[in-house]
């Protein structure tokens, strides 16, 4: 059987399985022998706990997320009562099958009923423009330097997964682009943000802070020159690259955190992103529970300085994040991780389809910007319900 076949087989039978970009394409993990939900009680049992394969597989991993409220209460920080839709804290499977792709994932389609429907805005530009006016005092008071605001677009909707990451993969294919079909749920990304990298000592990490929307005048090297001549886009890149160099240094040996790439543009279905690269040795003696600590939830996608920005974020935020600034990835039996920032992305869960985006806000935000940033950030999935 092909392994084309061998995808839609797997799909139609209704098994969960999980699949995330590779260097060289996707990995496709199924055959689930474990599924561990995660809560406040077992998240550090989940992460401390050592496991060790006398016959090593490809397949001793376990693959799955970690929400953004899971991430708060791992290092000490309440998140408040919210709106929530009561989806788990973090779910991780254990599978007993893997199986390589290329790029061209499959040729996979469905026919459907287009949907007439509009997303709703949790957030509407009038009581966005009061958050970010709120949140721009607490800049000039010295409280945080730079903070995100959330924004959810919602439809009710149920959806193929595969059909939406199949065509996700085609028009926006990201880096650390990934999807989860479980039997009550399934998640789309188009992330293109990796938070860490793990192989032996070595950890990396890839900061994104700036973006700029394409169009027919904006090519790759315009994009370049806006970024460098732009004020607010530097500044805000700055301090993030910093932070997330503050945090590997917490875990790694001193000396060795290093930028290895600096200030580079990368290029998506809508638009341009300003992108560094971070590397460190890690301490000997740090286990998995410290590196996950140290570096989630990913300070591009929160603000500057973390702890206080979280907590001012989450006293303003009305509903649940669920997945959205969590981090997806695979923890290996023998200490190696790989996990992204899951942003741009789409969580179908009790048929309700949800997709979070945030943009940043320094002292030379401007809130119809910001707001209209959001948008640019959500489009390349909301096209995906015309």
């Amino acid at each position: 059987m092909s392994k084309e076949n061998q995808l839609k087989e797997i799909h139609t039978s209704g098994k969960s399985y999980a699949i995330y970009k590779s260097i060289n394409g996707f990995d496709l993990y199924t055959d689930f022998s474990k599924k561990i939900t995660l809560n406040n009680k077992n998240v550090s049992g989940f992460l401390n706990k050592k496991r060790i394969s006398k016959k090593p597989k490809k397949t001793d991993l376990f693959i799955g997320f970690f929400g953004y409220e899971l991430l708060n209460n791992l290092i000490g920080i309440k998140v408040p009562k919210q709106k929530s839709m009561n989806f788990p804290k973090g779910i991780f499977y254990k599978p007993e099958k893997k199986i390589s792709y290329s790029n061209d994932l499959v040729n996979y389609k469905i026919d459907k009923i287009r949907l007439k429907k509009k997303f709703k805005i949790n957030i509407n530009r009038k009581s966005y423009t009061k958050i970010f006016d709120k949140f721009k005092k607490k800049i000039k008071s010295g409280e945080t330097y730079q903070i995100k605001i959330c924004t959810k677009y919602k439809l009710k909707s149920a959806i193929d997964p595969l059909d939406f990451f199949c065509r996700l993969s085609k028009t926006n294919l990201a880096p650390e682009a990934f999807m989860i079909r479980d039997k009550d749920y399934s998640i789309i990304s188009c992330s293109p943000e990796n938070l860490i990298t793990k192989k032996g000592s070595l950890i990396t990490t890839k900061p994104i802070a700036g973006t700029v929307r394409k169009n027919k005048r904006m090519n790759k090297i315009k994009a370049l020159s806006y970024f460098r001549n732009n004020h607010k886009e530097t500044k805000e890149h700055n301090m993030i690259v910093d932070m997330e160099r503050s945090d590997m240094s917490r875990i790694c040996k001193v000396g060795t955190v290093k930028l290895s790439k600096e200030k580079a543009v990368e290029e998506y279905k809508d638009l341009f992103h300003y992108v560094s690269l971070i590397k460190g040795k890690v301490k000997k003696n740090i286990k998995n529970i410290d590196i996950i600590k140290a570096m989630m939830p990913g300070g591009s996608v929160i603000g500057c300085p973390k702890i206080s920005t979280l907590n001012l974020l989450n006293n303003q935020e009305k509903e649940n994040r669920n997945i959205y600034t969590g981090s997806f990835g695979y923890l290996k039996f023998n200490g190696d991780m790989k996990f992204n920032i899951i942003i741009r992305s789409i969580l179908n869960y009790k048929n309700i389809s949800e997709i979070s985006v945030a943009s940043g806000v320094v002292v030379d935000s401007n809130a119809k910007h910001e707001f209209s940033e959001n948008f640019i950030k959500a489009k390349a999935l909301i096209d995906l319900f015309k």
